[in-house]
């Protein structure tokens, strides 16, 4: 499955979220990190929804890009 990571810059680090898996998040001093922490992150939150017997959501088919509004 792939879900989209809504990435953003903080003053000394990345943190993420993805939209499809309210509550998921994680964060990392580095986009390697960030990634390899959100993975697990997506794991462990799919793992505790099917523990409490709730329905995973399928990945909504999704898409980013940055606007230039000026």
């Amino acid at each position: 499955m792939r879900y989209l990571m809504v990435i953003e810059e903080g003053p000394g680090n990345l943190s993420a979220y993805v939209p499809d898996l309210p509550g998921c998040v994680a964060t990392g001093a580095n986009l390697e990190e960030l990634r390899a922490n959100m993975r697990d992150a997506v794991l462990m939150h799919i793992a505790g929804m099917k523990e409490d017997g709730l329905a995973v959501p399928e990945p909504t088919p999704s898409s980013a890009e940055l606007l230039e509004v000026a």
